[in-house]
């Protein structure tokens, strides 16, 4: 273990020695700034992020563990038979109402209503009564 760690340890110093040496060393305008990516940042970090933002995340890990499921089913499909496909059949239709009742409930609305930005462009067009 002694020769082991001994030619684990050279091979990290060997390594990190090389790129040393061996590297680039350059100083652009955005080396210091955090991730590099030529773009300098602006503001805070720190912003809000809308509670809808959350609950779409939320939906999309949901969703995703149920596809591995059914991809679970699939592969042992011919080893479940008729009582397996009777199981995934009631799964994807409690998928289906769920996906229904979350639709109903606005949980997929991703913008402002498109009837509320017509109603209030109609108010700014008309003509007001002389």
């Amino acid at each position: 273990m002694v020769v082991y760690g001994g030619i684990v340890l050279s091979l990290v110093a060997i390594i990190l020695g090389l790129s040393y040496v061996l590297g680039q060393r350059h100083t652009g305008h955005a080396t210091n700034e955090p991730y590099e990516g030529g773009i300098l940042s602006a503001g805070s970090a720190r912003i809000r992020f809308s509670s809808q933002f959350y609950l779409v995340a939320m939906l999309f890990v949901i969703f995703d563990v149920e596809t591995v499921f059914i991809l679970s089913w699939a592969i042992a499909f011919r080893e479940l038979g008729w009582y397996g496909y009777a199981g995934v059949g009631v799964f994807m239709l409690m998928l289906v109402v769920v996906l229904i009742y979350e639709w109903r409930n606005g949980a997929l609305d991703f913008g402002p209503d498109g009837k509320k930005i017509l109603a209030a462009y109609k108010r700014l067009t008309q003509k007001p009564a002389s």
